[in-house]
């Protein structure tokens, strides 16, 4: 069976996806706050490589960025966010608008993407130190989650 990164177009699909959704995320109001000050030269490039590992690709953003307990913490910074949440959600369905997979690839896309953002890295907003060191980036499949962290 097709992997959800191959469905998605693997490595180039979802670069044009995390560049169709970050373009979306600074034009928002809400959504840009965190990175009001400054944005990293390679965010597109490491969350692609993210969202490549976490649909079933290739290991590159653990291999050169870190594990899923950099990105929580990253992620852990402030209190809950429902109303930044849902904007980023809705920037994500439009940027798959942008980018044009069809289902059941997008319908998978935005349930990894909405569970991503509003369970796996909200578990410890404001309490980073709480975050265990050495957790995996959860894997999603087809059903849903299908590795843990």
């Amino acid at each position: 069976m097709q992997t959800i990164y191959e469905a998605a177009g693997g490595t180039q699909g979802l670069s044009r996806l995390a560049t169709a959704w970050h373009g979306r995320v600074l034009a928002d109001e809400i959504v840009s706050h965190p990175f009001s000050h400054g944005v990293r030269s390679d965010h597109v490039e490491r969350l692609a490589a993210y969202w490549a590992e976490a649909l079933g690709g290739p290991a590159a953003y653990t291999e050169r960025y870190g594990d899923e307990t950099s990105v929580v913490r990253l992620h852990s910074c402030t209190e809950p966010h429902e109303e930044m949440d849902r904007r980023a959600i809705d920037c994500f369905d439009q940027a798959l608008d942008d980018v044009g997979p069809t289902d059941p690839v997008r319908q998978v896309l935005h349930d990894y993407f909405a569970w991503a953002t509003t369970t796996s890295l909200a578990r410890y907003h404001g309490a980073q130190e709480k975050v265990p060191d050495g957790m995996g980036i959860p894997r999603w499949s087809w059903t849903g989650i299908a590795g843990s962290i």
